[in-house]
């Protein structure tokens, strides 16, 4: 038996085919309950919740999505958790796919997988990059990443390592520090591909490297506390690393080439090295989504500049709480 939790701020607009979605499971429905933890909605969020009769609403105070995963897990009958997002839609054998690795009692964390059926090219590229992390994910036994859209743990191991951290105030990195967490303490977790939620991306460009900029500020201070998953994670590939590296020296020559000769260098070192790490990327999405080719070099360059201007900024911030003492916009 289960408890599913939805953590939801202002969802007005999607809440309603996750919680349809949810009642269609091929799942008993007396072996599940349905949470969602309201997190001082100021729209028809809770209007809408309260017409499914079967499922427990729960409000807190705005305080962010930890803080209501977390209640929403204080509030659980049942002995595995399963977490989702209220903009996310479980296909039908969801439930089923994600508690079906505990079978094997040495898994305490299962991670499903996103699919996406939108045509806008953004999207479109958004999904080709979460493919290509799922790729990596396969292969592996063991994984050391779960991300909440499609989460499960067990219970009582997730209050033994004390939940999600609510010192990180918006939904970017706490199940990923959760995860490095148990990870850390040597806890099995898996993934199964074949837990599917539908999901409703970014369209825009700047809505892609707003959300670069976010994912980079936020990894910074994971990367903190566990400074080995800079060099490896289950999740992240390898060349992504790579391509910020020649990206970040590939800056650093535009701005020092006037006061540096040696910079000045750096450009046709980091320039060729940043294209030659695309490669592969360039052959994939020619395989998978031609028509995206002619765009794969825009979307490379706001994922590369996102996520170096959120790993800056991420450490100027920690830099200038450690002078004023304030802490903020970060959670250490």
């Amino acid at each position: 038996m289960v408890s599913v939790i939805i953590p939801v701020y202002n969802g007005e607009q999607t809440i309603r085919e996750c919680l349809d979605a949810l009642y269609n499971q091929l799942y008993p429905t007396d072996q599940y309950e349905i949470i969602v933890v309201d997190d001082a909605s100021q729209d028809e969020t809770i209007a809408i919740v309260k017409q499914y009769s079967n499922v427990r609403l729960i409000r807190q105070k705005r305080n962010g999505p930890a803080s209501a995963r977390n209640l929403g897990a204080r509030n659980a009958k049942f002995k595995i958790l399963l977490f989702t997002d209220a903009d996310c839609i479980p296909q039908a054998n969801w439930i089923k796919e994600m508690i079906s690795p505990f079978d094997d009692l040495s898994v305490v964390g299962v991670k499903g997988r996103y699919t996406n059926k939108q045509n806008e090219p953004t999207s479109r590229f958004i999904q080709r990059e979460y493919e290509e992390k799922y790729s990596r994910m396969s292969v592996q036994t063991d994984i050391d990443f779960i991300d909440t859209y499609s989460a499960a743990y067990r219970r009582d191991i997730f209050f033994r390592f004390g939940g999600f951290d609510e010192s990180f105030p918006t939904a970017c990195a706490e199940d990923i520090e959760f995860s490095f967490r148990l990870a850390q303490a040597g806890m099995r977790m898996v993934f199964n591909p074949k837990a599917i939620v539908l999901h409703h991306f970014e369209t825009s460009l700047w809505g892609y490297l707003k959300k670069k900029i976010k994912n980079g500020y936020w990894r910074f201070y994971v990367i903190r506390r566990f400074p080995r998953k800079l060099v490896a994670d289950s999740h992240t590939p390898q060349i992504i690393k790579i391509q910020l590296m020649f990206f970040f020296l590939f800056l650093f020559s535009l701005v020092m080439a006037p006061f540096s000769k040696l910079a000045s260098g750096l450009f046709y070192v980091s320039f060729p090295g940043y294209t030659i790490c695309h490669l592969r990327s360039f052959i994939e999405i020619f395989q998978r989504d031609r028509s995206l080719i002619w765009m794969a070099p825009l979307f490379f360059f706001l994922r590369s500049t996102g996520l170096t201007l959120g790993l800056l900024g991420g450490l100027l911030v920690f830099l200038l709480s450690r002078v004023t003492g304030k802490k903020k916009y970060h959670p250490d």
